[in-house]
């Protein structure tokens, strides 16, 4: 009988049975001051303090994890849908406006917020904003099929077009060569864009029903996504732009992977959002071995986390109205 390169290659991933443990992490949540305010995405703090978007509420939202105190600040353009946020050096808060059509940043001790948005009135929808070396902001758009480049200092924003029409651009992070690469998650492909030139090289995944949501960066330079389709984690390498390997997910096919993050160790973490309650899952690439741990709230969908370099994790818990703490025990 015959078999493809792409049948041989997803069934040698198929075959491959990794060892499923359960995690001895802490997890601790903290219910939002306002109600019903959707908590969509975290965001790490110079001060280490956890921010978040309250999509829901049109505020972002800050918890001081010494005092367990949180405070929020409401946005000043109505139903601005505030979707993703990053902290600069300075700690300024930047956020993407996903209804709004806008770039935010809030000055966190005076409050002000500035607003950027793309000139001659074009219409764009931000998603999921990062920082890249040089301290230029890159922000995917969802539906309207952008990636955008946002210079601070300017308040200049360029925009270019994904070449596949609604790819619908999701996560994103920086490559160590500065280059943004992003998740089609309309699409089965992956992109990375030249920062000067802002030229768009797409690289296809070898499944056509595969969706990759979200992306995180492992410390040698490659990447791993979470495929919410197909249910699985996937190992890519954007020198080549070579998929490595990928593996089914403990919750299976309809398992929903979505948020995550990687730490510095390159231990890779992300949590299945299609399993009732929602699963926090660590991945260790050297023994390619699982751990899973129940969200004890149900998590309500984990859209994004984020890692902190004292080993930790935030979580936004979308639907239960919670932010979450993550303390890794060695």
């Amino acid at each position: 009988m015959y078999l493809s390169k792409l049948c041989l290659f997803t069934l040698a991933a198929t075959l491959a049975s990794p060892t499923v443990g359960t995690l001895n992490v802490q997890i601790q949540e903290y219910e939002v001051p306002t109600p019903k305010s959707r908590p969509h995405d975290p965001a790490l703090a110079p001060d280490g303090s956890l921010w978040y978007t309250g999509q829901g509420a049109n505020k972002l939202g800050r918890l001081d994890l010494k005092t367990g105190e949180f405070k929020e600040y409401p946005l000043k353009t109505p139903n601005s849908g505030p979707h993703g946020l990053v902290a600069d050096k300075d700690g300024n808060i930047w956020f993407t406006a996903i209804s709004g059509g806008y770039v935010g940043k809030l000055n966190p001790k005076t409050g002000d917020i500035a607003e950027y948005r793309a000139e001659s009135g074009v219409e764009i929808d931000p998603h999921t904003p990062v920082f890249d070396h040089d301290g230029i902001l890159w922000f995917t758009n969802e539906e309207t099929n952008y990636i955008g480049r946002l210079d601070p200092k300017t308040g200049k924003m360029t925009l270019t077009k994904v070449p596949t029409p609604h790819a619908v651009p999701y996560g994103i992070v920086i490559l160590p060569n500065n280059s943004p690469i992003f998740c089609e998650f309309g699409a089965n492909k992956l992109a990375s864009i030249d920062p000067r030139t802002m030229t768009i090289h797409e690289y296809t995944l070898p499944d056509s029903r595969a969706r990759p949501r979200r992306i995180a960066l492992a410390p040698d330079g490659t990447i791993y996504y979470t495929d919410y389709a197909r249910g699985y984690l996937g190992h890519f390498d954007p020198s080549p732009g070579t998929l490595l390997r990928e593996w089914m997910s403990p919750g299976g096919a309809e398992s929903k992977p979505y948020g995550i993050a990687i730490m510095n160790d390159g231990e890779v973490w992300y949590s299945e959002s299609g399993v009732n309650p929602n699963t926090l899952v660590h991945f260790d690439p050297k023994a390619e071995s699982f751990g899973i741990k129940p969200i004890p709230s149900g998590g309500g969908v984990v859209r994004n986390m984020v890692a902190t370099p004292d080993r930790r994790l935030y979580l936004a818990c979308s639907g239960v109205n919670k932010v979450a703490v993550v303390s890794l025990n060695e």
